[in-house]
């Protein structure tokens, strides 16, 4: 769940995440021979190969082969063959990571296939893991659901040129996920997304000398938005207000006692900005968002890339209500809480 700071990561910015309880279990069986079988019965698929070679890849995105190949240019080798299964419970293409949770989790498999005995910093598995998905295909995704997915728990991650990851101490719970059903672009949309803020980006440091979206306060920047084009200035406008909004909701996640109206608003106006600005919320979504809204809960919000997929709301003491609320609207939803990253059972 990204709770704050959807669409900033490829910015340089920062993000408020934290894993749910949903997740891709990959079970390994050792074989008598070389090569790795590997079947994906959720999704109809299956893959052979021996991972001590480099891979080609069948078709773009072919994660179950990059994460191999990545491992082994790092030097790993694997002295067995094994049997794999994927079997996952995360909504496909609806904005929950499903694919970086999976690379995340087979990239731990494989260092321990490789290595039983070493157990990795958390931080390099999410490494390895973007390298994997992202790099390897020249795909515009940030970082943000690697650190996610392998960390685990709620996390303040600053995505600035040397990556930071803080665990957030807060016992967060109250959590809706609402999956829309409605099939969403992923890459499309970062890549546009991406485009256009880069462009304001570049407008604004012509206009504004110095203009950075961390440090420019929006008041000097809000006589020249008119200048730009008019996506260009909307997502300008967005994205400082979003990050303004990331460290106001940072500092109430810091706090002894957590103040859940104050988190709900600043989820709202984080809404707001991702669906008039950034432009990646959608009318069904929106409309389970006021659903949500009008059956108890504090906040709600499109989650992650948007264009269709997931949202969350933030309704502790009335999961209940704001579930059968969704889905009224036509959505399918389910409580989640928040849980740990990858691990090795």
């Amino acid at each position: 769940m990204c709770l704050f700071g959807d669409h900033q990561d490829f910015l340089g910015l920062a993000v408020i995440a934290a894993a749910m309880d949903r997740r891709i279990r990959i079970t390994g069986k050792v074989r008598n021979v070389p090569g790795f079988e590997i079947s994906l019965p959720d999704v109809g698929a299956h893959d052979s190969f021996d991972p001590n070679l480099e891979l080609p890849y069948r078709a773009p995105r072919d994660y179950l082969r990059s994460v191999p190949n990545v491992l082994s240019r790092l030097g790993l080798r694997w002295p067995h063959g094994y049997e794999c299964s994927f079997r996952g419970n995360i909504p496909i293409n609806a904005g929950c990571s499903s694919s970086s949770a999976m690379v995340i989790a087979w990239t731990r498999f494989l260092m321990a296939a490789a290595d039983p005995e070493t157990v990795p910093d958390p931080a390099e598995v999410a490494r390895i893991g973007h390298e994997a998905e992202v790099l390897e295909f020249s795909e515009p995704g940030g970082m943000m659901d690697h650190y996610t997915s392998s960390l685990g728990k709620l996390v303040y991650i600053d995505c600035g040129p040397m990556i930071k990851a803080e665990p957030i101490g807060a016992d967060l719970g109250g959590f809706v996920l609402g999956d829309s059903l409605e099939p969403k672009d992923t890459m499309g949309v970062l890549r546009q997304s991406k485009e256009d803020a880069l462009l304001g980006l570049r407008l604004m440091e012509e206009k504004v000398p110095g203009f950075r979206f961390r440090t420019t306060p929006l008041n000097d920047v809000e006589a020249v938005l008119s200048e730009l084009p008019d996506r260009a200035a909307k997502k300008v406008y967005a994205n400082l207000v979003n990050w303004n909004v990331t460290e106001k909701a940072r500092i109430v996640l810091s706090a002894p006692d957590i103040d859940g109206p104050r988190l709900g608003n600043l989820m709202d106006r984080h809404h707001e900005m991702l669906r008039d600005g950034i432009g990646v919320s959608t009318p069904k979504i929106d409309a389970m968002v006021a659903a949500a809204k009008e059956a108890g809960a504090l906040g709600a919000k499109v989650n992650g890339s948007g264009g269709g997929g997931c949202m969350i709301a933030y309704a502790p003491g009335c999961q209940e209500s704001v579930v059968e609320a969704i889905d009224r609207a036509g959505g399918k939803a389910s409580s989640v809480i928040v849980d740990d990253g990858v691990r090795l059972e």
